[in-house]
């Protein structure tokens, strides 16, 4: 009797367990092959977007994301934005261990309240969150809300997969929208995607995805949505902070922004006017005269964020910036222009994305796409751009902040996308001139000179007002190849009329040539070795990208210490590739001199996986010949 009972016990309780237990959140229960190189998995991650009219938008959220290990608590969707137009009209959270147990749930007023201002000084932005701190991985979160916003310009952007190292069970995106408001999408790398769906309804549009599987991150690949499956929506008719909108076409969006959004703004005080037209005084040219007041924008006033309501948008009026002396991008470019057209010099405002990592304003959606504003003055056939928030930058240099990517440009006569300045690799130099001598006991002692243009100039820029001390460190850093590093002086020189930074050094180091016996031996290229080689993947998954190309050139003489002969030395070099070309010689004037020539250009694109270890083999063979020794050998 004990032996049939004991059975049916074990049954009754393993039966009470899955009752009582949502068998849904059990970690056990995720497939292996989403489990496979994956921080956390998205279970379900479900988003419902009604736009009852141009003034009315309500989405409703559910996520369930299991948390593998620490790496994964970035995924989890744990805040919701609020404004002055964005409500949030419930939120809530609960927490399950791996057997599927609730362990923890969070209603509204648990959650915390916090300013999204960042940079920002004036913000009426917000965020509700909480701030989870798990006791063991791995754990599962479902999240829950439902907002509410009369901002109907801008919609959320599809990703069925949100990053790297996530796998996902199911994501669902449902629009449902009128008709007259003339809802658009565009989807990106869906294409016959066997894991998506997609369901056209006559009031909106519903995507699916199903067992997604992890993207490796990995180097050298390029932006997530550039081959990641995504869907961007939008609305020809819309509502912002306000003020209703159209985008049927961006001739059309760029006139409502210039009559809706920019009108009013550009007043200037008398007095400003006439001080402007006295610096100009007798010059015609429109650029000479707009570098003139870009300098005085540069000397009178400085930057500040503003994301307050329609100021999120709208510019400050130019006649407060001139009295405050302060400015976010669009009031700062917007003043800018104000002052330009006081003295009959044309620009345009320009919406773009500002990020180093290059991003553009999709020309097939029109919507409210940027973040970010600058300037544009018409020259001939092309643009002059002008980053009107810098305090630093020349006139007409963009850096990589805003180079080389779509952007908006507002005339009077409406919007046209226009290409931001693109440096070729060519225009992106870094030319090092110099010399160094190496004593019989191994010390170096030398000078150099590097002069830098283009994004080059960009990336040295960081360090024009560096105090001595400062300096030092910065190239102790630059040369950790050479141990025991003294830097003897530096001097800097910006020339913002060229466009080019001059970094001139003198430096010496104890041991830089190590001596065995009679020999010593030490690397040629003393002061601009390449050394990283890209990481190996046995199977690569994703393209890659380089983003921006550069050349440099180097020539250095080289003063061998007497009584030495050389022995062996490096043999001259030359590489050709589709990712760029590299070229060493080394020229003996005598027996106790000789100069070291090195050419290396990398070639800016986009290339296929297959190709990658062919690069990596490219960038292996530049370090191993930066590194090329030199034996010398005492006279006998």
């Amino acid at each position: 009797m004990k032996n049939l009972l004991f059975p049916l016990v074990i049954v009754l309780f393993f039966s009470t367990i899955a009752t009582a237990q949502d068998i849904e959140y059990t970690v056990a229960n995720i497939p292996a092959e989403l489990k496979e190189n994956a921080n956390a998995v998205v279970r379900l991650d479900q988003k419902n977007i009604v736009i009852a009219s141009r003034k009315s938008m309500i989405t409703t959220t559910k996520s369930i994301v299991t948390v593998l290990n620490e790496n994964g608590l970035s995924y989890m969707n744990l805040s919701e934005y609020f404004s002055g137009r964005e409500r949030i009209k419930s939120i809530e959270a609960q927490f399950y261990n791996a057997f599927g147990k609730e362990i923890k749930k969070v209603k509204r007023k648990d959650f915390k309240e916090n300013s999204v201002s960042g940079n920002s000084i004036i913000s009426d932005g917000k965020i509700l969150y909480y701030d989870y701190t798990p006791i063991e991985y791995p754990f599962t979160v479902v999240f829950s809300s439902e907002t509410e916003t009369s901002n109907t310009a801008f919609m959320p952007r599809w990703f069925p997969v949100p990053g790297f190292s996530v796998s996902v069970e199911k994501s669902n995106i449902t629009i449902k929208v009128p008709s007259d408001l003339g809802f658009k999408y565009k989807e990106f790398n869906m294409l016959d995607n066997p894991n998506i769906t997609k369901e056209v309804k006559s009031d909106g549009v519903s995507f699916t995805a199903n067992n997604m599987v992890t993207y490796k991150a990995e180097e050298y690949s390029p932006s997530f949505d550039s081959y990641s499956p995504n869907v961007m929506m939008g609305l020809d008719f819309f509502n912002l902070e306000g003020v209703d909108g159209t985008a049927k076409s961006w001739a059309e969006m760029g006139k409502w922004f210039s009559d809706k959004i920019l009108a009013g703004t550009s007043e200037l005080p008398e007095e400003t006017k006439v001080k402007i037209k006295a610096l100009i005084g007798d010059e015609k040219d429109p650029l000479k005269k707009a570098k003139i007041v870009y300098g005085y924008v540069q000397e009178k006033v400085r930057y500040i964020s503003i994301q307050e309501g329609i100021g999120g948008w709208r510019p400050m009026l130019a006649k407060d910036v001139d009295r405050l002396g302060y400015g976010d991008c669009k009031a700062l470019t917007n003043y800018t222009k104000s002052l330009l057209d006081a003295v009959g010099v044309q620009s345009y405002y320009v919406r773009l994305y500002g990020d180093r990592n290059k991003k553009s304003v999709i020309p097939d959606l029109v919507s409210m796409q940027s973040n970010h504003v600058i300037l544009a003055i018409p020259d001939k056939e092309k643009y002059v751009w002008l980053e009107c928030t810098s305090q630093t930058l020349p006139f007409g240099f963009q850096g990589d902040f805003t180079d080389d990517r779509n952007a908006l440009v507002l005339k009077p006569e409406g919007g046209e996308i226009v290409r931001t300045n693109v440096y070729e690799t060519k225009d992106n130099t870094q030319i090092t001139k110099g010399n160094y001598s190496v004593s019989d006991d191994g010390m170096i002692s030398g000078k150099l000179e590097i002069k830098s243009k283009g994004i080059q100039y960009d990336k040295k820029l960081n360090i024009n007002e560096k105090s001595v001390d400062d300096l030092k460190k910065i190239y102790k850093n630059y040369f950790s190849h050479i141990n025991n590093l003294k830097i003897i002086k530096t001097d800097i020189l910006n020339d913002k009329d060229n466009i080019e930074f001059t970094e001139k050094i003198s430096l010496e180091a104890a041991g830089y040539a190590n001596k065995t016996g009679d020999r010593l031996i030490f690397a040629l290229n003393a002061y601009n070795p390449s050394s990283s080689v890209p990481q190996r993947y046995r199977n690569r998954t994703n393209p890659f990208e380089i983003s921006r190309g550069f050349y440099d050139y180097d020539e250095v003489t080289i003063d061998l210490p007497k009584g030495f002969v050389i022995e062996a030395k490096p043999e001259n070099t030359e590489i050709k590739s589709a990712f760029g070309d590299y070229k060493t010689e080394y020229v003996i004037l005598n027996e106790n001199q000789l100069i070291y020539k090195r050419t290396y250009q990398i070639n800016s694109g986009q290339f296929d996986k297959k190709d990658y270890e062919n690069f990596r083999k490219f960038k292996e063979q530049i370090a191993k010949n930066d590194n090329a020794k030199i034996a010398l050998v005492k006279k006998q």
